[in-house]
């Protein structure tokens, strides 16, 4: 176990951002083979009306299979105008093929104006695997020296608020209309003290917090044998992945037009992106609908899931339904971009880059 993670003061009272622990949603109990199956049937009936299996890898040409697979974080900010680029956490890139000194780092990190604590992820990465919240130059070196070689890191600014969302966006090639399609809430695995129970107890008898302690590619930071006091939060994790135990929630209600509005922006501002999800940490709910005060983390593309179809709330169905209309628009914008002459990825080609970035993420350090 580490130290705690910070959490800003005020912001875990705000009713908007802390929200009832629910149990999980159906999706999240259901095997993720058993998931695949009709999302699998519908894909390939897709392919078939559509005469492609990889017609998706199209929706952005400037990423690599259009961010399907195989894709690095850092592609999708290569190009950004000055509207995306200053709604962007600060970054800077670090390669292991021969990790820099202290000085070097120090010296990189003054250019990217970055300082600790920062969060150190995989370029190549999903699902929050390998992002580490790091205190100080010792955890940052520890971290490169465990991270597989002749790849690239990406350090970024460390984003202290607690909203997190997803921001489903899609923008028809032909017509140019643009909307988002849907929004994920986001909310970190967590515990809250009862005066009595340690933080491992608390974790054993909340069945989503217990997952941030089942796996060796997660690192749980709390120390597990304190008591927090009666109604404190304990926050258990720098990611919100339900992989860890956090929660999704659908927030619909959030879409409005100038939050949509300014997430148009900021996709027209980067260089032919049309279908993704940007992953933002934000202060309220309603500076968010009102389309500011927030910063984007990364940038997710045609292989971005509709997380808020893991509400727990939301149906099998309903939930299914949503991951349906996600996947037939996805095809329908690849068809319209290849009458441009936009060429699908090979379908061997695709399969080297899952099969690659799997094995990479055996390798990571762990989250935490």
């Amino acid at each position: 176990m580490h130290a705690e993670l910070p959490v800003p003061a005020g912001l875990l009272s705000g009713s908007d951002i802390q929200p009832e622990r629910p149990g999980r949603s159906t999706l999240e109990r259901m095997p993720k083979w058993l998931i695949c199956v009709p999302l699998t049937f519908q894909w390939l009936w897709l392919a078939l009306r559509y005469r492609s299996l990889t017609l998706p890898s199209t929706a952005n040409p400037r990423i690599t299979s259009g961010g399907l697979v195989g894709e690095g974080k850092l592609e999708y900010f290569e190009g950004m105008g000055p509207i995306a680029r200053a709604t962007t956490a600060s970054y800077v890139a670090v390669s292991t093929h021969s990790i820099p000194s202290g000085a070097a780092l120090r010296q990189l990190m003054r250019r990217a104006v970055l300082f600790f604590p920062l969060v150190a992820k995989p370029d190549l990465g999903l699902c929050g695997y390998g992002v580490r919240l790091l205190a100080n130059m010792g955890e940052l070196q520890a971290y490169l020296a465990a991270f597989p070689a002749n790849e690239t890191v990406v350090l970024q600014a460390y984003l202290p608020q607690e909203g997190e969302a997803g921001i489903f966006y899609a923008r028809d090639p032909i017509t140019g209309n643009a909307r988002i399609i849907g929004l994920a809430l986001r909310y970190f695995p967590r515990v809250t003290g009862d005066g009595v129970s340690t933080i491992a107890e608390l974790m054993a008898l909340d069945p989503r917090a217990g997952r941030a302690v089942n796996s060796r590619l997660h690192d749980c930071r709390p120390d597990a044998g304190r008591i927090p006091a009666a109604s404190e939060i304990v926050r258990l994790a720098t990611i919100g992945s339900t992989r860890v135990g956090g929660l999704y929630r659908d927030g619909r209600a959030c879409i409005t037009p100038q939050l949509t509005a300014a997430v148009d922006a900021i996709a027209r501002d980067m260089p032919e992106f049309y279908f993704g999800r940007f992953d933002v940490r934000f202060n309220t709910l309603s500076e968010l609908s009102a389309g500011r005060g927030f910063t984007i983390m990364e940038i997710n593309g045609a292989g971005a899931e509709a997380i808020q179809a893991w509400d727990p709330d939301i149906g099998l169905a309903a939930g299914l339904k949503m991951i349906f209309q996600k996947q037939s628009l996805l095809f329908a914008i690849g068809d319209a971009l290849r009458r441009r002459g936009v060429q699908p990825i090979g379908l061997l080609k695709l399969f080297k880059l899952n099969r690659r970035q799997n094995r990479l993420i055996a390798h990571y350090p762990p989250s935490n």
